[in-house]
C-alpha cells in the first residue's frame, strides 16, 4: 500500500485515522494547488438555499459518447452568487440553470468531512455567450440541410390578415399590450384575436409552445397569422426558445409566424425562422396595423386608379357618342334612301311576280274549267246521246227494266216518253261500265 511518510510503522502503530488521512490530503491539496484555476464545464444539479448561497455539481460529457467522464461539487458563496448570477444572466440572456456550458474562476478545497469541492469566485459570461451562439448555428446548419430553414419566410402573409392566432401566457403584460394595441388602432381596423395559452419561461417553454402549435394548425383556415409574444419576464428565460424541436415546429408551420418575445440583443433561434422577427409584443401588433394599413392604402391606389380609368373611359365614350350623334342624320338619310331604293325593287319584283301567277293560275282555271265543260252531260247530250230515266234515276243496266215499264228518255232539245220493251243485250259488257 502507498504510504504518506516513509516511516516504518509497527502493527500495533499500523494504520491512521480517516481525519488524519482526509487532514493530510487537504494539506496537500492546499500546498500543491493553492491558486486560482479558470474551468471549463457544464453546470448540474444547480439550487440555492434560503441563506443564498448556490450549491451545484460541474460535469464534463465525453463528446463522443456524451457519458460522464469528470465530476465535482461546486460552491457560490452568497456574497459572490448575490453578484454573479444577475451579471450573468445579464450578459448573456440565459438563466443560471442546468445544463449550460461556463467558465468559471474556482479555488480547490478539501474538507475532512465534506471531500473535495470547487469555490467559485468568478464567472466568463463570453465562454456561455459563444457556446449558446454554436448551438444556435448549428441549430440552424440542422434546419438548413434539411431544406426547412426559410419555407415560414417564403409564406405570403395575406393582405388582410386580420384573424391572429396568438400564443403567450394568458397573465402576461405583453398579451394585454398587443390585444389593446390592435382593438385601439387609430384607423379602426377589426381584429380578432384568440389566444392559445402556453408556458413562456423556464423548462416546459419547447413543449408547451410546440402543442399550441398544434392546437392552432387543426384549425388553421380559421386564421391569417401566428403571433408568438412574451412579456414582461427576465431575459434570462430566453433559453426555452433556441431549441431544434421548436425551431423545426415553427420553421415548417403552413401560417406565417411573428415573434416578439420582448428582448433585443440576440435573435433567438425561432426568430431566424420566423415569417417575421419584432422586438416586443407591442411592435408586433403595430406590425399587423401597419401591413393592413399598407393594404388599405394599395386598395386605395387601385380604388383611385379605376375611379380614373372609368372617367377617361367616359370621357372617351361621351366624344364618341357625340361624334356618332353629329354623323346620325346623314346615316340615317343615306340607311333611308337605300332603305327607299330596296323597297321599290321589292315592289316591282312583288308586282312582277304576282302577275305571272295570276296569269299562269289564270291558264289553269280555264284549263280545268274547259274539262268540267267536256264532261258536262249537257255537252254530251248536244253531241247526240240521250239520258233513260226511269223514276227519274238514270238507267245504266237493262235488268233495271221490267217488259212496260215507263221510261223518259232525255236529249239535248227535250225528253220523250216510252213504253220498255226488253231485248238481250247484242253488246257485252265493258269492265268499268
Amino acid at each position: 500500500m502507498n504510504r504518506l511518510d516513509n516511516s516504518p510503522q509497527t502493527p500495533e502503530s499500523a494504520g491512521i485515522s480517516l481525519y488524519e488521512l482526509n487532514n493530510r490530503v487537504r494539506q496537500v491539496l492546499c500546498g500543491g494547488m493553492s491558486g486560482e484555476y479558470w474551468v471549463q464545464a457544464e453546470l448540474s444539479d444547480v439550487r440555492s438555499n434560503a441563506t443564498g448561497h448556490c450549491y451545484l455539481e460541474f460535469i464534463q460529457k465525453d463528446p463522443r459518447s456524451n457519458n460522464l467522464i469528470a465530476k465535482a461539487r461546486g460552491t457560490i458563496w452568497a456574497n459572490v452568487f448575490r453578484l454573479l448570477k444577475p451579471y450573468f444572466e445579464r450578459e448573456t440572456g440565459q438563466a443560471f440553470v442546468s445544463g449550460i456550458k461556463v467558465l468559471m474562476k474556482v479555488t480547490v478545497e478539501f474538507h475532512e468531512l465534506y471531500g473535495y469541492s470547487l469555490t467559485v469566485i468568478d464567472i466568463d459570461p463570453s465562454y456561455t455567450l459563444g457556446d449558446m451562439a454554436r448551438r444556435r448555428r448549428e441549430i440552424l446548419m440542422q434546419l438548413e440541410e434539411e431544406g426547412v430553414l426559410t419555407l415560414n419566410k417564403e409564406l405570403e402573409l395575406p393582405m388582410l390578415a386580420q384573424r391572429i392566432a396568438v400564443i403567450s401566457s394568458a397573465t402576461a403584460a405583453g398579451y394585454g399590450d398587443f390585444c389593446n394595441q390592435l382593438q385601439g388602432n387609430p384607423y379602426g381596423f377589426a381584429f380578432h384575436t384568440r389566444l392559445f395559452p402556453a408556458i413562456m419561461q423556464g423548462e416546459r417553454v419547447e413543449e408547451s409552445v410546440i402543442a399550441a402549435l398544434d392546437a392552432i394548425n387543426a384549425e388553421r383556415d380559421c386564421w391569417d397569422a401566428v403571433v408568438i409574444i412574451r412579456g414582461g419576464g427576465a431575459t434570462s428565460d430566453l433559453s426555452g426558445f433556441d431549441t431544434y424541436m421548436l425551431a423545426a415546429n415553427c420553421a415548417q408551420f403552413p401560417l406565417p409566424i411573428i415573434t416578439g418575445i420582448g428582448h433585443e440583443r440576440d435573435d433567438t433561434v425561432i426568430d431566424s425562422v420566423a415569417h417575421t422577427r419584432v422586438k416586443t409584443p407591442t411592435a408586433a401588433a403595430e406590425f399587423l396595423i401597419n401591413h393592413l394599413r399598407e393594404t388599405a392604402d394599395r386598395l386605395e391606389e387601385y380604388s383611385n386608379a379605376v375611379a380614373y380609368y372609368v372617367d377617361r373611359r367616359m370621357e372617351l365614350e361621351h366624344t364618341r357618342l357625340e361624334r356618332l350623334a353629329a354623323k346620325l342624320p346623314s346615316i340615317v338619310g343615306m340607311i333611308g334612301l337605300r332603305e327607299t331604293h330596296r323597297l321599290s325593287v321589292m315592289e316591282q319584283r312583288l308586282h312582277t311576280a304576282l302577275a305571272n301567277r295570276l296569269t299562269h293560275e289564270q291558264h289553269r282555271l280555264d284549263l280545268l274549267s274547259q274539262q268540267v265543260r267536256s264532261a258536262s252531260p249537257e255537252h254530251l247530250l248536244k253531241r247526240g246521246y240521250s239520258i233513260t230515266l226511269k223514276d227519274g234515276k238514270a238507267v245504266t243496266d237493262p235488268a233495271q227494266v221490267q217488259q212496260g215499264d215507263e221510261l223518259t228518255v232525255r236529249v239535248w232539245k227535250g225528253e220523250i216518253s216510252v213504253v220498255s220493251k226488253v231485248k238481250a243485250s247484242k253488246f257485252p259488257r265493258l269492265s268499268g261500265d
